[in-house]
């Protein structure tokens, strides 16, 4: 049963207490892996009353929960696969997970064009798309619609005239991975979960041949010490099978890791008024979304073998991504030099035997080893929630005390929550007005409100008390509010999961480095080698994102 309530801020300044605080209480339930899952499973459990620790080797969100295409969608080329179970499962979801953070799954309507020689024909796109609806539960003005050659083409004037026959216009709904991530473990945090990043699982601790906690070590300081727990569960995603190794449980079904990659572009180099999904010659499909000031192409979906730690973009990558954009808005004559930043990530898929990437199944599996260690793979964004679910209901049932069935259908994931669609339109304008008084773009406004929701309301509060140019001023009572209630402890955690910068606007690093690092260095009391390491860091996931791009790394940070 939960102790007396801690403090719980979810701050980096607290680190050091919470840190005592995980070496020396004993836990219901211990989660290894803060993505979306491991985030999502502190959630339910704490949501539960049961004690719930959760320790993150890296930064919540730094492997595959912010490397995704950002989409919270029912996967519509499932239904190729025959997977209706998911399909039903993640369209249902997908409403949901809107309705709990509405300003951050956004609505988004999705151009299917049909093209001469495609993957879908105009009667196998409408019957595809309307079991599609039907299986997710979709109602109203967003179910699909069938357009003819000119109605679509009115609507996205880029799109290849010569190939083109007409398109299918559907919902699905937008998202920033790496936010959704951070509300989830802040949420867990508001019902007394005990997370932490940076802090390292080496092995396992057992009592009687029965896995009891781990053996930590703060890989910020590289203290070592152990965390005790009644369930352990790991859902460390891509490093789910190294974990069950040093648990010599991995036997029966194995991860298959895949590579997916995204490119990023200035939106006035591709600036398309829809999301669009589209065919590409080897017969998959990939996205192209406007977001912002950038549209993002992706993804890629090839096997991978190599470092879990460094996922990079090849020549080969953005040379399909280019090529799958020029074939289908030939107009664009994109190349690489043209990409102004990119990422990749891993998909933790069960292996199955003859089968390429883009046919494994997206399901999730559970392992339960000997040694009762609980692991998770596989699964999708959409459906962390019901992941969460299956593995809070397994722990339940092992411990000693019966705690209350699943109530994250209801949990809204940010304080003070925006209600619906119409109150994020409704917020959002008045930030704009409120924006504008002080010389601030529109945009401005759209990315706080898309982040943050009516949380904004703290940075804008702090704002006022920086005296320099607008623009960095609202960027340090950003950086304020990300380590005082968001556990951010670096500055890649800052630039890149907290405000999506390096993706989607990674010229403001270079614009901007120069004061964060000295509030970060003020906040976190950092010396100065801390502070070289930090930018050195930072240097290498910017060189990641642009090694195939022109511009230096000395040029983008200084």
């Amino acid at each position: 049963m939960k102790s007396k309530q801690r403090n719980n801020n979810f701050s980096a300044i607290n680190r050091k207490d919470n840190l005592q605080t995980l070496a020396s209480e004993v836990f219901d339930l211990l989660v290894i892996g803060g993505g979306v899952t491991g985030c999502g499973i502190a959630l339910d459990a704490a949501s539960r009353g049961m004690k719930v620790a959760l320790v993150e080797k890296n930064d919540f969100a730094s492997g595959t929960s912010s490397k995704s295409t950002k989409l919270i969608h029912g996967g519509l080329r499932y239904l190729k696969q025959l997977e209706f179970g998911l399909v039903r499962e993640t369209g249902t979801e997908r409403a949901i997970v809107h309705q709990l953070a509405p300003h951050l799954v956004l609505p988004e309507k999705m151009l299917l064009p049909i093209v001469k020689g495609g993957t879908y024909g105009k009667w196998t796109a409408s019957l595809g798309v309307l079991v599609y609806d039907i299986l997710a539960g979709v109602k109203g003005n967003d179910r699909r619609k069938m357009l003819s050659k000119t109605a679509t083409l009115q609507k996205e004037p880029l799109l290849n005239p010569n190939t083109l026959k007409g398109s299918c216009y559907y919902a699905e709904y937008r998202t920033d991975d790496a936010r959704l991530t951070i509300e989830l473990i802040k949420k867990a945090s508001s019902n007394d979960a005990l997370a932490l990043n940076y802090v390292k699982a080496s092995e396992f601790i057992y009592t009687d041949g029965k896995v009891t906690g781990i053996k930590a070590v703060d890989e910020l300081t590289q203290n070592e010490f152990n965390v005790q727990a009644k369930q352990v569960v790991s859902a460390a995603g891509p490093w789910v099978d190294l974990l069950r190794s040093v648990n010599q449980s991995k036997k029966g079904k194995s991860l298959h890791l895949t590579k997916g990659v995204h490119i990023v572009v200035p939106k006035q180099k591709l600036p398309l008024n829809n999301s669009t999904y589209f065919d590409v010659d080897d017969g998959r499909m990939v996205f192209a979304i406007p977001r912002g000031k950038v549209t993002y192409i992706g993804t890629t979906d090839t096997n991978y073998k190599g470092n879990l730690d460094r996922i990079t973009v090849s020549k080969e990558d953005v040379q399909y991504l280019t090529n799958a954009v020029n074939n289908t808005f030939p107009s664009i004559s994109l190349t690489e030099n043209d990409i102004v930043s990119s990422w990749a990530g891993l998909r933790p898929l069960i292996h199955e035997d003859g089968k390429s990437p883009s046919e494994l199944s997206r399901k999730d599996e559970i392992f339960i080893s000997d040694t009762n260690l609980i692991s998770i793979a596989g699964g999708k964004l959409t459906g962390y929630r019901k992941m969460a679910q299956r593995v809070v209901d397994l722990v339940n049932k092992n411990l000693d005390h019966a705690f209350s069935p699943c109530i994250t259908k209801e949990i809204a994931l940010t304080q003070d929550p925006l209600k619906n669609t119409k109150a994020v339109d409704e917020y959002l304008k008045k930030l704009e007005e409120q924006l504008a008084s002080v010389g601030l773009e529109p945009y401005y406004a759209w990315y706080l409100v898309t982040n943050y929701g009516q949380q904004c309301d703290l940075i804008l509060q702090k704002l006022k008390e920086f005296e320099e140019e607008i623009s960095i001023a609202l960027i340090r009572a950003e950086l304020w509010y990300s380590i005082q209630y968001e556990m951010t402890n670096s500055l890649s955690d800052f630039y890149i999961r907290r405000t999506g910068r390096l993706f989607f606007d990674i010229k403001s690093i270079h614009q901007t480095i120069q004061v964060i690092q000295q509030d970060m260095q003020t906040y976190l009391q950092w010396d100065d080698q801390r502070l070289k390491e930090e930018l050195a860091t930072l240097e290498s996931h910017i060189y990641d994102a642009t090694n195939f791009y022109r511009t230096s790394v000395n040029t983008l940070i200084g």
